[in-house]
């Protein structure tokens, strides 16, 4: 005689999921052209809108639609379905930035964040979303995606240029290469509904 024992898994043996990447304006914040930035680790709306509306539903409302520009978005589905609710999303290739999302909330509200590009390197992102997150910015998704752009040239010429001072030896070679400050970051603990 065999027994077989199935082994039911528990929550410790599963893997945590990764954590939301996320940066909000402040709550009370001036009304700006972005309401934050999403950094998602992947370009699949499917299998990342639910834990962006997971954080977001408490604070904002429950999100009812998504509008994307389907430029850096591989397969934009007509719904995805979140927490027991349906997204619906929509996708807007000539009306909207490329890097830009557009929140919807049932009579709450309206909210747009920067989507920063999966393969971005951690130190841009930081800028990018204390960018997009500071209420006395009034940038565009794009305009501050262009201008992470410059910060790392301008930050990968200073190293070549020190690095050629150092070879020829040069006294600026104990200096530390230039790098964009990036301001700490916080989740708010709510959001107010810009339009509301």
């Amino acid at each position: 005689m065999t027994a077989t024992v199935t082994y039911a898994p528990t929550l410790e043996d599963q893997p945590s999921p990764p954590s939301l990447r996320i940066s909000l304006a402040p709550s009370g914040s001036a009304p700006a052209l972005l309401d934050g930035a999403w950094w998602p680790r992947s370009r699949d709306l499917w299998a990342e809108l639910p834990a962006l509306t997971a954080v977001l539903d408490p604070l904002w409302g429950r999100i009812t639609r998504v509008a994307v520009n389907p430029a850096h978005w591989p397969t934009v589905p007509d719904r995805v379905p979140v927490d027991g609710h349906v997204v619906k999303v929509g996708s807007f290739p000539a009306q909207q930035d490329p890097h830009q999302m557009l929140l919807l909330s049932y009579h709450v509200g309206r909210w747009d964040l920067l989507v920063i590009p999966p393969q971005t390197s951690p130190v841009s992102a930081a800028w990018l979303m204390a960018a997009a997150s500071d209420p006395l910015r009034t940038s565009t998704a794009g305009r501050l995606m262009h201008e992470a752009a410059r910060l790392h040239t301008d930050t990968e010429t200073d190293r070549d240029v020190a690095a050629v001072r150092e070879s020829e030896g040069g006294h600026e070679a104990d200096a530390p290469a230039s790098c964009p400050r990036i301001p700490a970051v916080a989740l708010p603990a709510q959001h107010p509904a810009r339009g509301a």
